[in-house]
């Protein structure tokens, strides 16, 4: 009966919604965020209160404390997955240099305007001649919103009713569902395979070239290894075939990486003879999503001119987050597959070491990590976690600083890989955040 009431007046003590609503801070956010997700954030902290795990003196401050970051949806998280492009968390990370491009993108832009002229100009010149710069092979590019969408753009402007050649073993599936034949039979492409799964030579492809081909397509099956009896024809090979030969590198290389002898690039393949390449964007390249299209001039200019290519085209954000990836210093991703095995190690047991001082139970372990986002596949990339138990898994997910990492062998594993060093402490402190047992308990309100 005590317990009752006293359940009972602390309710009571419960401060009302308007009442909360006009401390000053969150007076402030409905300004910055909108006053739906202040009055949300108000709701969930008077929960928290009248289910005991928080005061009622703590409810402004807990509203607070779960105000979203920004006025969106998505919320930052720290990859501690060992992915270093991982696609559910949205690839590669821009850098800095890209992040402020966007910012100062956001408002009106010159993005199709020459100021000096005052006349129309051609959008996204400047990110274009970057592109360029970095492909010197490449006479022409374009830009367009993803990866695929280059591809279906190629073929819709250059094989719609007509064939393209491609090898059996080079018929992938893209992801999520999506298989590149039926990708190309979209545009109203006809597809002639050639060879088998694991051997198509040159003479296949040169047997299926007709009147009817308009063009080879070479394709980097990114996500997945072939290996054993195998046998694939090179560009230069293809190249010397007649017909403009189209390389789908996928993971947007642009040039050739040390650590990645196996993976192509745009430049290595254009110099073989590839009358156009395709790429992605937010890949090994770093920057955000986009499609790469480059190549011969005037093979260029027919795909950008098609009406599709409106479709596809990019906004003045991407174009100017893609511009500072390629003029700005190093990205994330160029970082990350960089980083050396001592420094990653040193790094883990830095942070283990503070964390266990606070009665975590964590410990520094080696670790693999690859490049993901369907770059390289098999190349594992030594690297150092933080070994912590499997319960952290969720918690860490749905803390104030979400964390992802992995589950191994009943342990979650935080990978420091592709994590920036600059957010070493932030993965600390979150970790903190849920290690005590109210934070570790599902029946806690909190």
């Amino acid at each position: 009966m005590d317990r009752r009431v006293t359940t009972t007046d602390v309710r009571r003590r419960i401060p009302r919604t308007d009442a909360v609503l006009g401390d000053p801070r969150l007076i402030e956010a409905a300004h910055r965020l909108g006053s739906g997700a202040v009055k949300a954030a108000v709701r969930q902290a008077q929960e928290r209160a009248r289910a005991g795990a928080i005061a009622p003196d703590e409810v402004a401050d807990t509203a607070v404390a779960l105000l979203p970051r920004t006025a969106g949806g998505l919320r930052p998280v720290i990859n501690a997955t060992g992915v270093v492009l991982h696609t559910n968390l949205g690839r590669a990370s821009l850098s800095a240099a890209a992040r402020r491009a966007v910012r100062e993108a956001a408002g009106p832009t010159d993005v199709e305007l020459d100021l000096r002229t005052g006349v129309r100009a051609r959008r996204g010149r400047t990110a274009l001649a970057a592109l360029r710069e970095r492909v010197p092979s490449a006479a022409a590019a374009h830009v367009v919103n993803n990866g695929a969408a280059a591809l279906v753009l190629v073929a819709t402007a250059l094989a719609a009713g007509k064939e393209i050649v491609i090898s059996r073993g080079e018929m992938v599936e893209i992801g999520d569902g999506f298989r590149l034949p039926d990708l190309l039979v979209s545009t109203g492409a006809r597809l002639r395979e050639v060879g088998t799964t694991n051997r198509t030579s040159v003479a296949d492809y040169a047997a299926a070239i007709g009147p009817g081909t308009a063009f080879v397509l070479k394709v980097h099956p990114s996500n997945f290894r072939v290996t054993g009896f195998t046998r694939a024809a090179g560009t230069r090979e293809l190249a010397a075939l007649g017909v403009p030969v189209v390389v789908d590198i996928g993971s947007g290389l642009l040039a050739p990486h040390p650590l990645l002898p196996d993976e192509p690039d745009a430049e290595t393949r254009l110099r073989a003879g590839a009358s156009l390449v395709t790429a992605s964007g937010d890949k090994l390249l770093g920057g955000p999503q986009c499609g790469l299209l480059l190549g011969r001039e005037e093979l260029v200019r027919t795909v950008s001119r098609h009406p599709l290519a409106r479709a596809l085209r990019v906004d003045k954000l991407t174009l100017a987050a893609l511009e500072a990836t390629l003029t700005g210093p190093e990205t994330p991703t160029a970082v990350a597959l960089a980083a050396d095995r001592a420094g990653l190690r040193h790094r883990a047991e830095r942070l283990a070491a503070a964390l266990a001082a606070d009665g975590i139970d964590v410990r520094p372990v080696e670790s693999a990590a690859s490049v993901g986002g369907g770059g390289a596949p098999g190349v594992t990339l030594p690297s150092a976690a933080l070994s912590l138990p499997e319960r952290y898994a969720e918690a860490l997910r749905t803390g104030p600083v979400p964390v992802v990492g992995r589950l191994e062998a009943g342990r979650c594993l935080l990978d420091l890989r592709a994590v920036e060093r600059e957010d070493d402490e932030r993965l600390a402190e979150a970790v903190r955040s849920v290690s005590g047992p109210a934070a570790m308990d599902p029946a806690a309100g909190g």
